[in-house]
């Protein structure tokens, strides 16, 4: 096109001079475009959606100050927004799916049946004979004055007082705590020993130190006030099916029924167990009894929440908590609360004789003439720097006693976590609630575990009764100085010696530690102290 002819950029479009060349226009321009499909006619119905392809809507991602705030928002909103979806799940978890809140159908007939009348022995199905045995120490009579003391009548009344005898033990008792015991002792309506007196610790047996200081073991002392309270059971001439021991914990009585009739039950509606044990708690979210405690492999439980126990090993108690069973079958447990065979524990010729009770020493215990035969009771380790809970060691010898092995497949040693204690009146009232969402802590649980390493180490392994056994102890150049408290890393040097021991029941319930009472002020402050063993130089 020549220059003459070509329009200039400043020139305007003639327009069409009539409508109807303008209408010939759009129809020209109509029918030369595509026709839209079936896709994009849909696309166009369906409200946001041709907005997709509008590239204002992503241009306020792509650019670098919005993306900053979007970054900023998301953060924020996702801390805001986390407490209410942990509320929820909590919601979720407690109302719809609750952990041990609903029991079996036996365990609610025996709460009606116990509710139903005020009748004693109501809930006592089959009028079991049981002994009930507690060894306290308290202040001011404030257990058997309180709540503990209240239960305790209320659970004789529910047993049937015909079908009960209960033996209390306390040693050193103030003055207001005797006045208590004696007016506990007048509501008291079923056969009962309760005996109080100024226990003399220098009749008890004692460990020597390699320094040669002699000292008396914390779980001696233990055992032996258990043992005491234990006593009377064959005093009496009668035959008891059931050996309830409690602790100084708060509990429902009616739950304490169900640990002793309903736990695992089999064919004929009866208990079928060695022991069970209730769960204790220190607090409403904190489980107490980790010394005594062992699951199924013999593992110390993880950390103190729900559900207590570790996957390692087989993971077998861990699983059966999770499953909501009422019989979790572990090695060793406590509670607080623990229901015991009785059959164990009661020296078949004394059964129909009736006999003055004589407090018989741990020690005598320890070497009865026959041990396979002789009637349990609560020991302690004689080794000295292995320290082992004496109601640990209890469930051990009742495993051995009633299979011949260290640790059989089926221990008879069952936790009831339906049934839970407290050690005061409030951390009792929150435990129904606390537990409904505690499903949802297992996965925390297993994580937490797994950092802070828990379960502990086990120093002794399954060890058969009776075998012989060869440790390599660490022993001071210098005891004196060793055992200083001020004692040097030069101090410290000594020297592995060979000690041969024949072992007994309970390896799993052990570790290297020694616990001993303060008897002397010089001993240190509290009731008792932990003396390390000998160690080398740069491992302690």
């Amino acid at each position: 096109m020549s220059r003459l002819t070509r329009r200039s950029p400043h020139e305007y479009e003639l327009l069409p001079r009539a409508s109807d060349e303008a209408d010939d226009d759009v129809l020209a321009l109509r029918r030369t475009s595509s026709q839209p499909s079936w896709l994009n006619r849909l696309a166009c119905r369906i409200p946001g959606v041709d907005k997709l392809s509008d590239r204002a809507i992503y241009t306020h991602y792509v650019t670098p100050r919005r993306r900053k705030r979007s970054v900023i928002r998301l953060i924020y909103w996702s801390i805001f927004s986390v407490p209410y979806i942990l509320l929820v799940l909590v919601l979720v978890a407690g109302i719809f799916f609750p952990s041990y809140t609903t029991r079996p159908a036996h365990y609610t007939e025996l709460r009606q049946r116990a509710l139903k009348t005020t009748t004693p022995g109501r809930g006592n199905p089959y009028n079991e004979k049981v002994f009930i045995a507690a060894a306290l120490s308290e202040e001011k009579g404030h257990l058997t004055s309180g709540a503990w003391g209240r239960a305790v009548l209320h659970l004789v009344d529910l047993l049937g007082p015909e079908n009960v005898y209960l033996s209390l033990y306390e040693d050193n008792t103030d003055a207001e705590t005797k006045l208590s015991l004696t007016e506990f002792r007048r509501k008291t309506n079923c056969n009962a020993s309760i005996v109080y007196e100024d226990l003399d610790l220098s009749t008890l047996p004692r460990i020597t130190l390699p320094t040669g200081e002699t000292r008396l073991k914390r779980i001696a002392f233990l055992a032996e006030v258990r043992n005491r309270a234990l006593d009377p059971i064959d005093s009496n001439g009668v035959k008891f099916d059931k050996i309830l021991y409690l602790n100084d914990v708060i509990f429902d009585p009616i739950e304490a029924t169900q640990l002793l009739f309903a736990t695992n039950i089999d064919s004929t509606g009866r208990a079928n167990y060695a022991a069970a044990c209730a769960v204790d708690f220190i607090m409403p979210f904190k489980f107490y009894d980790r010394f005594a405690t062992r699951d199924l492999d013999g593992l110390v439980t993880g950390l103190p929440f729900f559900p207590w126990f570790s996957s390692a090993g087989t993971g077998t108690s861990r699983k059966e908590v999770i499953a909501g069973k009422d019989a979790v079958q572990v090695r060793s447990c406590w509670g607080g609360m623990t229901a015991f065979e009785a059959k164990w524990f009661q020296d078949p010729a004394a059964i129909g004789r009736k006999r003055k009770p004589a407090n018989v020493s741990t020690d005598a215990a320890r070497i009865s003439p026959n041990p396979q035969v002789a009637p349990l009771r609560f020991r302690y380790e004689t080794d000295t720097f292995w320290e082992s809970s004496e109601c640990c060691l209890i469930n051990a010898d009742l495993q051995y006693r009633r299979t011949g092995k260290g640790m059989p497949a089926e221990s008879g040693i069952y936790l009831n976590p339906f049934v839970r204690v407290a050690y005061d009146e409030t951390t009792l009232k929150w435990l129904s609630f606390i537990r409904r969402p505690e499903r949802l802590y297992s996965p925390i649980h297993d994580i937490l575990n797994y950092f802070v390493g828990f379960p502990e180490r086990q120093y002794r392994g399954p060890e058969e009764p009776g075998t012989t056994v060869t440790d390599a102890v660490w022993t001071y150049d210098d005891p004196a100085r060793g055992f200083a408290a001020n004692a040097t890393q030069a101090d410290l040097k000594g020297h592995y010696a060979e000690v041969t021991r024949t072992a007994e029941p309970g390896s799993f319930c052990g570790g290297p530690n020694l616990l001993v009472i303060n008897e002397k002020p010089e001993h240190g402050e509290g009731a008792w102290s932990k003396i390390f063993p000998p160690r080398p130089p740069n491992r302690r």
